[in-house]
């Protein structure tokens, strides 16, 4: 876990705060954008071991931003989990098949959370074969 880099796109402050705290807290780096084009840019310079990403952010949307992600080579394997207020069976059925790794649900819980990252981390190092 310690180290390991993940990219938080959240045009919240607080949120953003608050998700880089907690992370930071438990051991990882992160980088942060508030908004997709400026986590594109991140993305492709740093290479995170994985993107937190909020669905709905000024400008370009989490989805399109996800599938941005999808069409560079030097991207294309990052994992990105949907971080969202959408809290409904059908927002996270239509964010897994969007293309999303995970989804987690905001207000985020302090407790839970870094657990959560890290089962995710885990999830994309066993698909990616690592």
């Amino acid at each position: 876990m310690a180290g390991r880099l993940i990219l938080i796109v959240e045009d919240n402050p607080r949120n953003l705060k608050l998700v880089r705290d907690v992370l930071t807290f438990a051991g990882y780096r992160t980088l942060e954008a508030e908004n997709a084009e400026d986590a594109l840019k991140l993305a492709r310079e740093y290479s995170p071991d994985l993107i937190l990403m909020d669905v709905q952010l000024p400008g370009m949307n989490g989805d399109e931003a996800l599938r941005r992600l999808r069409d560079i080579r030097a991207t294309r394997a990052i994992p990105v989990v949907a971080l969202t207020a959408f809290a409904m069976k059908d927002d996270r059925d239509r964010l897994l098949a969007a293309g999303f790794q995970g989804y987690l649900v905001k207000p985020i819980s302090v407790r839970d959370f870094p657990g959560q990252v890290e089962q995710l981390l885990g999830a994309s190092a066993t698909e990616a074969g690592r």
